[in-house]
């Protein structure tokens, strides 16, 4: 399984920021992609999540209308607007996917059913 996640950087506040996931093509065509985030000193905690039929999502409370989640089925990427950020979205952020599952509309949002992480990448948000 291959997930690599890209895009971080420093930002200020309100700004936006795209996070990009590229995996490889059979995990993006069975699994659900999801993005975690952990700052520092604080547990991992889910961010957003699309099923791989790419009609189901899930956001986190402290992001909805703020970030939106995504698919491109021709570059086998998932990605991640944030916009309107704030210093409390500051930490590295992980894309995951659980095991491949036969139903599309499936999605998780529990860290505990991913079992395979990209290698994360920072944001940092000024204020």
């Amino acid at each position: 399984v291959q997930l690599q996640a890209s895009g971080g950087g420093l930002a200020q506040a309100g700004a936006s920021l795209r996070l990009s996931c590229l995996a490889d093509g059979h995990t993006f065509h069975t699994s659900a992609i999801g993005w975690f985030r952990q700052a520092p000193g604080k547990e991992r905690e889910f961010v957003a999540t699309v099923s791989w039929g790419g009609y189901n999502y899930g956001y986190a409370e402290s992001v909805k209308n703020r970030f939106t989640i995504s698919r491109d089925s021709a570059k086998y990427t998932v990605y991640l607007q944030m916009d309107r950020l704030s210093p409390e979205d500051t930490a590295i952020y992980y894309c995951a996917a659980p095991e491949p599952v036969s139903d599309s509309s499936v999605y998780y949002t529990r860290a505990a059913d991913y079992h395979y992480w990209g290698q994360g990448t920072l944001v940092t948000v000024s204020s």
